[in-house]
């Protein structure tokens, strides 16, 4: 199983499993191969990855973030930029 979190050429990359429609927007944690991340946006227009980008940069105060993979699915592929490995593990890995 591969690590949801790992290091690329640009910074991080993080895979995340996103509930759409919670009660309120946040990390929950490591669930198996993801990060899951509960949004309080419904998964329409974008609204749910722009919502699933701010909750991961308040985790973890990385700037910018993009979905590089999965914009129509719940399982995404987040590329933060210029990000630290480790940081970015602490913050999202501490959650569960």
């Amino acid at each position: 199983m591969a690590h949801p979190i790992r290091a690329s050429d640009q910074g991080v990359l993080v895979d995340v499993l996103v509930v759409p429609n919670a009660s309120r927007s946040e990390v929950v944690g490591l669930l198996g191969d993801r990060v899951k991340v509960k949004v309080a946006s419904p998964p329409h227009k974008g609204m749910a990855n722009q919502a699933v980008i701010d909750t991961v940069r308040e985790a973890t105060g990385v700037k910018r973030i993009t979905v590089v993979a999965g914009r129509t699915t719940r399982f995404k592929t987040l590329q933060l930029a210029d990000a630290s490995l480790p940081a970015v593990e602490e913050a999202l890995s501490a959650r569960s």
